[in-house]
């Protein structure tokens, strides 16, 4: 039975001719009864609010009566962005002035200033916005204890967004610790695009205890319209990535439409795409521009004027893709493939915020393939099928990290710490060994590093208590804490001071004074370069790009596999333009397709090489690092490798030697001693060491008044990863390193399906020349170390080269052996 509103509750939906859905009637009975919950919902259905209601209930006047609002902080709501919290605290306080509830509302995060940190942990405000690691700072005071107290409820928004990485697993910890300091903290979570909801109810409950958490669905919304943009008289591009082709339709569509999102995969399409959309702004139209690069006030400026309505359209990568709501916004465009239904689905949700109306998006393929993918995220989302990540096991690095944080708030049993954290279903697998390790390490940095002062950070007493080995260690502790390990940036000034974002240092370091290069919508000139700060002056020359790394998003599982399914269902490609049905008939003709579970291998002479292309839609990652794998292999086989190429579908492999019999290079000893010999000779090891380094708290990156350089970040670790590999090669830090690199930097987990598949059912097919199906790989090849729109036209040209020789209709020289 659903238990009544406050009548003030009640009045404020009723004046509005809004009736409050199920799901927010069932969100508050659950909290009513004293019940954990996970709502999924779809966008636009008052998630936000139905996570708040139970607040706000008790702050209304007719509930608290004589006795006055309740006091202290009384929820935390926790969000992957700091521009949702931004965005949640404007929607928040309107429902809350509007009923004259007595409700102090704040955020709290990197953006905050010193001065409001430090009043907001001497009188907090009732509700505080903040992110994981904004709260991981705040539990590391000695007055957390006294904070959070008093603590009755914790919201965490778009969980499916970070729950499944170290972000998630900070949180985790920080949960454990908020249960222990207030035991009847209620908790919910919300997504709309969770696939698996019981895995997520697992993470949330204390003890991986399920069925404490009541499951809430919410009622149906209308189902999107999606529809997939196709050049104008012209054939969908054979290569390429950056879809320019389309800027004069997508103007169009701005112009057609009140606002438009435009979302980018990556920082520099981002800023690629919105020159050429300002190069053909004939009506002057307001476009703006939005990603994680970008100043404070820069991003506040962009949020502020969409937020009322001013902008008609806004270029932006996943900084605004989760749960912001702009109810102007009428239209979604993906530039790119979407990489994921679930992405695409809560992408699609920014326009026409409302349930019971459609949101509108458009999807832009940069090449056939990503034609494909286009055509299988909007299938998926058409049928209401998302994907997502699976769950790890908690980071070690992150633990220690959060034994540190622990020391900085006061002592701690390591008994009882241990209990507290293994509460947290993301660490019950630590055992006492490992936490004996994890334990030394925060204490000496470990055996090869026991010597070293700097590295004792905690001590353990007389009395059995860990406390901080010198006061200065909790000062040191929150500069530096912290999960996103961005790639070192420089900050990008004018000569007045006023900033206006940051660029890559690799990219800084490439610039010399009277260089160019595009960045927030302007084109600058290089006056200087010094102290981690490029300073620039408005320039009318032509520019370069900042080509900004470590973005790419992978290809999930489930639309990889729904790619494969599109091109073994012949009958189904009359649904596709002529142009990509005719490739794929091509494809079928002169060689073949990969049927269900098989891996096709082709084989080919081109330009007085011998190329072998894979077909393995594993994603990027996987594809990377089977490359390098099989070059490794290729050389020890005497077969001359030149070098390697991936994308998402496929991996093409070329040298000067024919590839008779490509099973052998695929064998899945491969990630037996090989794997192990390639990543620790290749920089994957020592990038995964210096990131669980500097989350560890074994380097720092900034002391008082000063901030080291990555290149003084990446001497240290790399001294130390030397030091450790050859004196104590299972530090715990080397573990650790060893599981990221494993698990995020290789994708060996879909690595090696792909091994077993080819041992089972691999099929070899040798051609007299490039197929059609391995164009869109073999144009990228000798490009992909420059910026990727800067050779956009000279890709369709090599496209139109290969495709030539692909698409001819003479019969097919073809042999083929398993």
């Amino acid at each position: 039975m659903q238990a009544s509103f406050p009548p003030e509750i009640e009045n404020w939906f009723s004046d509005r001719g809004w009736r409050v859905r199920s799901h927010q009637a069932d969100m508050f009975t659950a909290s009513l009864a004293g019940h954990h919950t996970m709502l999924v919902a779809d966008t636009g259905a008052g998630k936000t609010l139905a996570g708040f209601l139970p607040t706000l209930a008790e702050f209304c006047p007719s509930q608290f009566g004589d006795d006055g609002p309740p006091e202290g902080l009384h929820t935390l709501y926790v969000s992957p962005l700091k521009a949702l919290a931004h965005d949640v605290q404007r929607n928040l306080m309107i429902p809350a002035e509007e009923m004259g509830l007595p409700v102090r509302i704040e955020t709290r995060s990197g953006d905050t200033p010193s001065d409001r940190k430090k009043r907001q942990r001497s009188k907090p405000p009732h509700i505080l916005l903040t992110t994981p690691e904004s709260l991981s700072l705040l539990l590391s005071y000695p007055d957390s204890f006294e904070l959070f107290a008093g603590l009755k409820r914790i919201v965490i928004d778009e969980v499916h967004a970070f729950a499944t990485g170290k972000r998630g697993d900070l949180l985790a910890l920080c949960l454990s610790r908020l249960q222990a300091l207030s035991p009847g903290l209620q908790r919910a979570a919300l997504s709309a695009t969770v696939a698996r909801p019981e895995e997520f109810r697992a993470w949330l409950a204390p003890w991986g205890d399920v069925g404490a958490v009541d499951l809430v669905i919410g009622e149906e919304g209308a189902p999107p319209e999606v529809e997939i943009l196709l050049p104008e008289g012209e054939r969908v591009p054979w290569g390429g990535h950056a879809a320019i082709w389309a800027i004069p339709q997508i103007y169009d569509l701005i112009r057609a439409n009140q606002t438009a999102l435009i979302f980018t995969n990556t920082r520099f399409l981002a800023e690629y795409i919105f020159q050429h959309l300002w190069d053909v702004n004939e009506d002057k139209l307001p476009i703006g521009i939005h990603h994680g690069s970008l100043s404070k006030e820069a991003r506040r400026k962009v949020e502020g004027a969409m937020a009322r309505g001013e902008l008609r359209a806004l270029v932006a990568t996943a900084s605004l893709d989760l749960g912001v709501d702009w109810g102007d916004v009428d239209l979604v465009v993906q530039m790119g493939a979407p990489k994921g239904s679930s992405r695409l689905l809560q992408r699609i949700g920014r326009a026409n915020h409302r349930l019971d109306q459609p949101s509108r998006a458009v999807l832009v393929p940069g090449n056939r393939f990503e034609f494909l993918e286009a055509t299988a995220a909007k299938e998926a989302v058409d049928q209401g099928q998302r994907d997502g990540e699976d769950f790890l096991p908690g980071g070690l690095d992150v633990l220690a990290q959060h034994i540190m944080g622990c020391a900085c708030a006061a002592p701690f049993d390591e008994a009882g710490l241990l209990a507290e954290v293994r509460s947290s279903p993301t660490y019950n697998w630590i055992d006492e060994t490992i936490w004996q390790r994890v334990l030394n390490f925060v204490a000496t940095g470990g055996y090869s590093l026991t010597a070293y002062d700097r590295f004792k950070r905690i001590t353990r007493d007389a009395d059995g208590m860990w406390r901080l080995s010198h006061p200065e260690q909790a000062a040191r502790h929150r500069l530096n804490a912290g999960i996103i390990i961005d790639s070192q940036m420089y900050d990008v000034r004018f000569r007045n001071g006023r900033s206006l974002g940051r660029v890559e240092e690799r990219f800084a370091a490439s610039l010399s004074p009277g260089d160019t290069f595009a960045f927030a919508g302007v084109s600058l000139e290089v006056e200087r370069i010094k102290d981690g700060e490029v300073s620039v002056r408005a320039s009318k020359k032509s520019a370069m790009i900042p080509s900004y790394g470590g973005a790419r998003m992978p290809l999930t599982t489930h639309l990889a596999d729904r790619v494969r399914e599109m091109l073994d269902d012949r009958a189904g490609w009359g649904r596709f333009p002529d142009d990509v049905r005719e490739w794929l008939e091509m494809q079928d003709y002169r060689s073949m397709m990969p049927g269900p579970g098989q891996l096709l291998v082709e084989s080919f002479p081109h330009a007085n090489r011998e190329y072998s292309v894979f077909y393995t839609f594993e994603g990027w990652n996987a594809n990377q690092s089977l490359g390098m794998l099989i070059t490794r292999r290729m050389e020890t086989m005497g077969l001359q490798p030149g070098g390697f190429v991936a994308n998402d579908y496929s991996l093409a492999v070329w040298g000067l030697k024919r590839v008779e019999h490509p099973a052998p290079l695929l064998s899945p000893d491969i990630l037996g001693d090989e794997f192990a010999a390639w990543v620790e000779s290749s920089h994957l090891l020592r990038r995964a060491f210096r990131e669980v380094a500097v989350i560890g708290g074994l380097v720092e990156r900034q002391q008082p008044g000063q901030r080291k350089s990555g290149r003084q970040v990446s001497f240290s670790t790399d001294l130390i990863y030397d030091v450790l590999r050859k004196y104590e090669p299972d530090h715990i830090l080397l573990d650790a390193a060893w599981a990221d690199a494993r698990a995020k930097m290789t994708d060996i987990g879909r690595l090696g399906a792909l091994l077993d598949r080819a041992e089972e059912q691999l099929v070899h097919v040798r051609l007299d020349r490039v197929s059609p199906m391995a164009v869109p790989v073999m144009v990228v090849i000798g490009r992909e170390s420059l910026p990727q729109g800067a050779v956009d036209d000279e890709l369709l040209l090599e496209a139109e080269s290969l495709a030539d020789a692909a698409m001819r209709a003479d019969p097919p020289a073809v042999s083929e052996d398993d």
